[in-house]
């Protein structure tokens, strides 16, 4: 398969609400999207990155460079290009996993497009649907938080997930707990806490939670290790697993009982693949995170979560938690809060041009 150009896409796409972590408040996100184009059809990819590079060291601003000046010529040098060539084509650039992510899904929906083959086939689906959760932010006031988790609950999610950090933690989720009863429930901390903050993570272990996400920096992987010895809730990691490699380290240092992946921090699907198959063979549970992704990005994030090592709900919601229009056709939360894994080719999905027209607000064409 040849390359003949690449085209970037700026999106910027309002929120339902604004939505706060640990690490700031989106009311709109602002991202952006490939469409990479072969002799046998194009393809579309999305970057995970932020406008700053406040969840990751990469942004907007910096992704769409180093696609500019390096990633994109270097693919399009390539005589016969496939997906499992690209990573090793871009080796040689060093990090930049976001940009890569991105740059090698748009080369990956053109391949299996042009095949007449699904994401989920290609990556290994055993699954027609995966169960939902969803993410809930840091809100102003506890009744506002029970109000917002009742209303996700009446839509059909089956998993809650609260993002905490110091001062917003176990009252939260204590009132959730209390008013909710036994529903599954998880916390994400977004690296807000240190070793130093121990007792007050073990507060968390009497509310029986499925797991607490990334409590310490992403470069502390002993730490985690050593915050395992002292509570009982299992640690989960997220912003330090950027490899296969990254997470067999974990889980032999004993820093995580639980991975989440998102396929653009770890470079891609096919890396999001081995890093599925490496939990797996240590009898490690997985599910697929989320950043905020339209339509193609939830696309193959679904896809992905419908691989046999997926055994727990992700942050798979549905379109209208984040977007009230999508540039797609939306997913819609079906019977038992499932989402459908596309069958199409690719993707499955592709941009509906008007609803991509009205939210795009810049491109550039990039050629050979």
């Amino acid at each position: 398969m040849k390359l003949t150009g690449v085209e970037l896409l700026r999106v910027r796409m309002p929120l339902v609400a604004p939505f706060r972590t640990s690490f700031g408040t989106q009311a709109e996100r602002e991202l952006l999207l490939l469409r990479a184009v072969t002799a046998d059809g194009e393809g579309w990819g999305e970057c995970g990155a932020m406008v700053d590079p406040l969840y990751s060291s990469e942004y907007v601003d910096g992704v769409e460079h180093v696609l500019r000046t390096f990633l994109v010529p270097a693919l399009l040098a390539a005589e016969n290009l496939t997906a499992n060539e690209v990573a090793p084509l871009l080796a040689k650039f060093k990090g930049h996993r976001m940009a890569k992510a991105a740059l090698e899904m748009a080369v990956l929906d053109a391949e299996l497009r042009a095949h007449g083959l699904s994401f989920g086939t290609a990556l290994g689906s055993t699954r027609d649907s995966v169960p939902c959760g969803v993410s809930v932010g840091i809100m102003d006031t506890i009744p506002k938080l029970l109000d917002v988790v009742a209303g996700y609950l009446d839509d059909g999610y089956v998993r809650i997930k609260l993002k905490i950090e110091p001062g917003w933690d176990v009252e939260p989720v204590r009132a959730v707990r209390e008013r909710f009863g036994d529903i599954l429930l998880q916390v994400d901390a977004n690296t807000a806490y240190t070793l130093s903050d121990v007792p007050q993570l073990q507060r968390l272990d009497p509310f029986e939670l499925l797991l607490i996400e990334q409590p310490l920096e992403e470069e502390d992987v002993r730490g985690h290790a050593e915050l395992a010895k002292h509570i009982r809730t299992p640690i989960c990691l997220d912003e330090s697993v950027v490899s296969a490699r990254s997470a067999a380290d974990a889980i032999a240092l004993g820093a995580c009982r639980i991975v989440n992946i998102k396929p653009s921090r770890v470079g891609g699907y096919l890396e999001a693949r081995r890093v599925h198959d490496v939990c797996a063979a240590h009898g490690v549970p997985v599910w697929c995170g989320g950043m905020i992704e339209t339509g193609l990005g939830r696309a193959a994030n679904v896809a992905l979560a419908s691989l046999p090592g997926f055994t727990l709900p992700g942050d798979t919601s549905a379109s209208d938690r984040f977007y009230r229009t999508d540039i797609t056709e939306p997913f819609v939360l079906e019977a038992g809060g499932r989402l459908p894994v596309p069958s199409g080719p690719g993707l499955g999905v592709t941009p509906i041009p008007e609803r991509l027209a009205e939210v795009t607000t810049a491109k550039a064409w990039l050629t050979p």
